[in-house]
Parts: C-alpha cells; structure tokens; sequence
C-alpha cells in the first residue's frame, strides 16, 4: 500500500505538472467505505489517470496474461500490476461476466475503490456509448455508491496506434455519487438497466460527448464480424 501511494502520489505530480489538468469535484469522493468509479473511456491512459488522480486506490480488473507469463517478465508484470493498483483476472475457460465481477466484489465487500468503465472500451469518435451491466451489477450486489467521473481531452495524449505520449492539458472531472440500494438475491435486467442509465446520464452530464444509442464495439469484433 506505501508503494502503491508513493507511486500515485509520483504519477500524479508528473500529470499535473506536465499536462496541467483541470480537476474538479474532489470533494465529492467518499472518504471510507466501498465506492465504484463509474467513468467515460477516450483513451489507452485513462486507467493509469484515473488511478493517479483519485483521492484514494483504485482497483481497475486486467488480463493476467501478461502476470502468468514465464520468467522475469511475469514477476516484473505482477510488480507493476500491484503498484498501479490493477487486478488481474484469468478470463480462460470462463465467461467474462463471472471472471471480472468476483474481484470487483471482494474489494468492494473489503471497502476498497473499484474502477470501471461502463462503454467497455474506449471510444473512438468522442462520443458517450450505451453502459454495458457489469457496473449495476456491483452496485446492486454490494450497495456500494457509484462516483460517476469525466475525462475531457485524454484522447490527445496518446493517439491510438502510437507509443508516444504529449503533454496535452486535459480535465477530469468527479461528480457526486449516487445511492444504490442493495438487492438481495436475483437481479432483474430491469433493474440492472436502469441503475446503468442513471450512471451514464451523470456521466454525460458531467462529460457534454453526445450520446450514442449502440453499445461500443472493439475493432477486433468488428472485423472478425466483417469476415462473416
């Protein structure tokens, strides 16, 4: 834990100082207890901007191919994995849905912060897709409030395709969280739905990206459902 906010606090100072970001609505994070961070996607680095720049560790779910892999490299991966706070699920054999959420569950049930980003991927036109359930889920199971939050801008840091960063100024912005009530036992797509509309509507409001009405679509699946 030490390291982990050694490291954030480092990340952190280097955002600030070379991208000079406008941050707004710290006040309205939970200091204690189980929160999910419900935010908007546009770019390969708003995990790690994120992470830095919550006022308390965040817990995002990766693959943990890179971890399990052989040698120095997996050992160096699991390092780095444990100082950005990341956690890694092995996602072969089983449904995504029941990989990702266990660990999500464990941490909010430990009083931790979970990470999410409800479109799935990140958007490549700058506009705000359709949450997918994984965030009503958590929220129903546990109770855990959502802090919807904002990225504007990240997209310019990192263009996709390229390894190079730019100091580009962008702005994240927190908004105040909204109460879930729990629901003991089985969940209904009705009620997951609706707690998802409610997370991306305080994510557009906050965001101003013009909604769209279709889930997000990795390129990958696109073009495997190209080729028919």
């Amino acid at each position: 834990m030490k390291l982990y906010r050694a490291t954030q606090k480092a990340v952190g100072h280097l955002f600030r100082l070379v991208c000079r970001p406008v941050i707004t609505g710290q006040e309205n994070f939970p200091a204690t207890g189980p929160v999910i961070v419900a935010s908007n996607h546009l770019s390969f680095l708003d995990g790690i901007i994120v992470s830095a720049l919550m006022p308390r560790r965040v817990g995002f779910i990766t693959k943990a191919s890179l971890a399990n892999a052989p040698g120095i490299k997996g050992k160096v991966m699991t390092f780095v994995y444990n100082i950005l706070g990341l956690i890694p699920v092995d996602r072969s054999g089983q449904s995504e849905s029941v990989t990702a959420l266990d660990p999500a569950l464990k941490l909010l049930a430990d009083g931790g912060v979970f990470g999410v980003f409800p479109e799935g991927t990140r958007s490549r036109d700058g506009r705000l897709y359709r949450g997918r359930s994984g965030v009503a889920f958590t929220a129903l199971s546990t109770g855990a409030p959502v802090v919807p939050v904002a990225l504007k801008g990240t997209e310019r840091l990192q263009k996709p395709g390229s390894r190079m960063i730019v100091p580009r100024k962008f702005e994240l912005h927190i908004g105040k969280p909204l109460q879930i009530d729990r629901v003991d036992g089985r969940q209904t797509g009705a009620q997951r739905r609706a707690v998802v509309d409610r997370v991306m509507d305080a994510i557009a409001e906050l965001s101003g990206q013009e909604r769209a009405d279709t889930y997000n679509t990795p390129p990958s699946v696109e073009r495997d459902a190209a080729r028919g």
